[in-house]
């Protein structure tokens, strides 16, 4: 039987009711429409990526991406999907940040312990009772000592190492007096420190993501890479949460260092994930942009 057409031909798309609008509660809006149009239709030429919304309200939504389904009776039914910032967001120009934060424990070598020069190897060195622990590297620290001759008048010398080592706190061994390259626990009398390494260090990194329409935004945060600030922000961009701890260490420094900056595209919209790593010392204005 041949198919009987009735209504709309759809050579033209037609909207679909019960089309969306999602708020992400950051300022990111997304819309899924449906349209039914004829299987000859070019859908190539009509779903745009970069297009307005059909509904002029929503037309600051921009077509990301587009699925076609061929069902029966020669009708094609088009799914496509929007994305945009609302414009009483930002006016419209980057969403709120989105952040989550991690913490926990990490391995750290002891030596970067914020306390490992002053309680726990101490400030002064002597000079170790447990003899020379430092290694030789030229022939210039051995010394040979005769220590008895045998009976065809042969002397029997020794080799010693002439290069002492010094000990501080808790059996802290370093190779000069002045401190130098720490060589490690060494006296048992200290069961906790004798023999250790490493120590488990706090640590805390946040997750976010903010969308923008701006490619000056995406260029300002990629040069703003490796700063830290003793605020919520950096520059115009507010990244971290109210909760989040800010301002300036215990040491020199802001606390909160901007780590990582990923971006990608979305829509016509630039999708930019950061990390913002936490340090209760602070980041060193001698090694890190302090803004």
């Amino acid at each position: 039987m041949a198919i009987v057409i009735n209504g709309d031909d759809l050579t033209t798309p037609v909207l679909q009711p019960g089309w969306t609008v999602v708020d992400d509660g950051f300022g990111l809006n997304t819309s899924t429409t449906v349209f039914k149009c004829d299987t000859t239709f070019d859908v190539d030429a009509f779903a745009v990526k970069g297009d307005p919304h059909p509904d002029p309200t929503y037309s600051y939504l921009k077509l990301d991406k587009w699925k076609v389904s061929w069902d029966s009776l020669d009708i094609a039914t088009l799914t496509i999907d929007y994305v945009g910032i609302d414009t009483a967001i930002n006016s419209g120009v980057r969403t709120n940040p989105n952040t989550s934060s991690a913490n926990g424990l990490t391995t750290e070598n002891i030596t970067t312990h914020p306390n490992f020069f002053t309680t726990i190897a101490g400030t002064s060195y002597a000079q170790s009772p447990l003899g020379p622990l430092v290694e030789i590297k030229s022939i210039n620290d051995f010394v040979e000592i005769v220590t008895g001759v045998l009976p065809d008048g042969t002397n029997i010398t020794a080799k010693y190492n002439m290069k002492q080592s010094y000990v501080g706190a808790n059996g802290a061994c370093f190779e000069s007096e002045e401190g130098g390259r720490f060589i490690g626990f060494v006296d048992p009398a200290y069961p906790n420190f004798y023999g250790k390494t490493n120590y488990l260090a706090t640590t805390t990194t946040y997750s976010g993501v903010i969308y923008s329409t701006e490619l000056t935004d995406v260029q300002a945060l990629l040069a703003l890479l490796n700063s830290a600030t003793a605020s919520n922000s950096w520059g115009v961009f507010d990244l971290l949460p109210a909760w989040a701890p800010i301002g300036a260490g215990s040491g020199t420094g802001n606390v909160n260092l901007l780590s990582q900056v990923n971006v990608e595209s979305f829509g016509s919209l630039y999708k930019i994930m950061y990390e913002i790593r936490y340090s209760k010392v602070g980041w060193d204005p001698l090694v890190y942009t302090n803004i």
